[in-house]
């Protein structure tokens, strides 16, 4: 099971990455990204709950005493569910003033449900931190050096279009956030 779980964390940390270089190359998020991700974090619950109700200990008594409390605490299933779908509703309202694009509010589902409801403030902090690192890139003037690197011709078609890619600095933040969560790494 505990290699079931190290496969998941990467597959988790490879369709983040992917997700954030498609936004980047292409301002699109893919739908097959989001709903894996998805997937990969409903199999990763359901590995979680079968090992905890399989190795005893104390998240075994209690799912035997009370699965209600188990998965409905905020730092269990609901908690990752009800994080997910602030990040949506947010993520939602943006979009429908057109301040994100449709595949970075989709991208919050997926991103609330790993980073979880104790992981929303942190969450918060690196959005803030990488949005003004974002703005600083995209002010400040390039050297003339690494004009010929694709990364900084890419910035600079960002920057003369003024269409922020949100989903790498969602995906960065989170990838932060998940990396102190107990249980991930």
């Amino acid at each position: 099971m505990i290699s079931g779980i190290n496969i998941l964390i990467v597959a988790t940390v490879l369709l983040l990455l992917y997700a954030a270089w498609s936004d980047f190359r292409f301002w699109k998020i893919p739908n097959g990204v989001v709903l894996a991700l998805i997937a990969v974090y409903a199999l990763g619950a359901a590995l979680k709950l079968l090992m905890a109700e399989q190795a005893g200990g104390a998240l075994g008594e209690l799912m035997a005493d009370d699965l209600g409390a188990a998965l409905f605490s905020a730092s269990g299933i609901a908690g990752d569910v009800g994080a997910g779908m602030l990040l949506f509703i947010l993520g939602f309202g943006l979009w429908s003033f057109r301040l994100f694009g449709a595949g970075d509010a989709k991208l919050f589902l997926p991103i609330g449900f790993f980073i979880g409801w104790h992981g929303m403030l942190p969450f918060a902090i690196f959005l803030l931190i990488g949005g003004i690192a974002a703005l600083l890139i995209l002010k400040l003037p390039m050297p003339l050096q690494l004009a010929h690197f694709s990364v900084v011709m890419r910035l600079e078609e960002i920057r003369t279009t003024r269409k922020i890619p949100y989903g790498v600095i969602m995906v960065a933040a989170a990838l932060a956030v998940m990396a102190h969560r107990p249980g991930f790494a």
